[in-house]
């Protein structure tokens, strides 16, 4: 059953061969062997060009224009945790914009580290309020603001770029999880001080890494703010590359990987991996259409490239049914929303009409 279930969850996707290929081969030693560092810097070129693509797949802003690039040894989690620990100290004000799960997330990390957390919330099935925003800034001060791109559990789209002008007028240093849509839906990098991407999703690499673009103005941030931790601190990455030396062992199979999926993503051509992506989700939302299903946001055009969030009855008995008579693998909503969300993930690989057909073919079966 393991080579023939098709896994559609929004992450982690399914690993093209060439990624698997890559990671097989004998790896170096990167704490003794310098020449590493070579490799470890074309890697981050190629992520770069995945990080400024814009929708048409070309870059926005240029290759000195304050951004760092940063690939870390955990999952996507390490990165938003790691982001608010070296951004945000005792008694720092952030605003927490929210709609849903890794939104209210960005809170707790806040609390936890010290800081006084004040989130800016809308309805699960909305997008993030740019009015709202404004309110909240025309009332107080703040150092630091979090968001996030692609809600997974509920498959909405956050627009962002007119919530980060009003956040850069003000100063305001941005925090943007976008570890379910970079690499399958443009990104407005250029506007975000650190944004937070994950080898798992749209990358179709194996979880593992998190890569994060940081802007000089993060970085200066980071050098007043008193970091407690060391796995979590990012500002030890800031010379990394320049002094050839890791803050710990790094990864290298994992990042053999990235690499491989970099390659594959920039041979496609980024306007076409985004057109895929969309291709896809508009195929999963026909066919859900065709069943008598709606996606969970209240607004179709708030839907994400990556994954769809349907609203169905039993969620949880949906998946499982599917799982062993189909063999295909999907995921439920999580928290509040884990027994009237089905979520079909089409980011990364699984981004093909043709993968999405078989999906929808057994969700169709079980529901006759």
């Amino acid at each position: 059953m393991g080579s023939e279930r098709l896994r559609m969850t929004p992450g982690p996707t399914e690993i093209p061969d060439a990624i698997r290929d890559r990671m097989a081969e004998p790896m170096p030693n990167p704490d003794v062997e310098p020449d590493y560092f070579e490799s470890y810097r074309e890697l981050l070129d190629k992520l770069e060009r995945i990080f400024r693509a814009d929708a048409a797949g070309a870059p926005t802003g240029t290759g000195d224009a304050g951004m760092d690039l940063v690939v870390l040894g955990g999952e996507g989690i390490l990165g938003l945790e790691a982001a608010v620990a070296s951004l945000v100290g005792e008694g720092d004000r952030v605003l927490c914009l929210s709609n849903g799960t890794y939104g209210d997330g960005f809170a707790d990390f806040v609390e936890s580290n010290g800081g006084e957390a004040v989130t800016c919330r809308v309805p699960d099935d909305e997008t993030l309020s740019a009015d709202a925003v404004a309110d909240e800034l025309a009332d107080a001060d703040y150092d630091v603001a979090t968001m996030v791109h692609c809600e997974t559990p509920t498959g909405t789209l956050n627009g962002l770029e007119e919530i980060l002008e009003l956040l850069e007028d003000r100063g305001v240093v941005s925090i943007v999880d976008a570890v379910s849509s970079l690499g399958g839906a443009p990104v407005p990098t250029e506007s975000i001080d650190v944004c937070i991407g994950g080898s798992q999703k749209c990358f179709s690499a194996p979880p593992g890494l998190t890569i994060c673009s940081i802007s000089d103005r993060a970085w200066n941030r980071m050098e007043s703010v008193e970091n407690a931790t060391f796995y979590t601190d990012l500002e030890p990455w800031r010379t990394a590359v320049e002094d050839e030396w890791f803050p710990y062992t790094h990864l290298t199979a994992n990042l053999a990987g990235l690499d491989a999926a970099a390659d594959l993503l920039l041979e496609e051509g980024m306007e076409s991996v985004f057109e895929r992506h969309e291709a896809a989700a508009r195929r999963c939302r026909e066919r859900a259409a065709e069943l008598g299903l709606e996606p969970f946001p209240a607004d179709e055009n708030d839907c994400s490239p990556t994954v769809t969030a349907l609203a169905v009855d039993d969620a949880g008995d949906l998946q499982r049914t599917i799982l062993e008579e189909h063999g295909v693998a999907l995921a439920t909503g999580l928290g509040d929303h884990e027994d009237d969300v089905l979520r079909i993930g089409h980011m990364g690989h699984n981004a093909r009409v043709e993968r999405v057909d078989r999906a929808m073919d057994a969700l169709a079966a079980v529901l006759e």
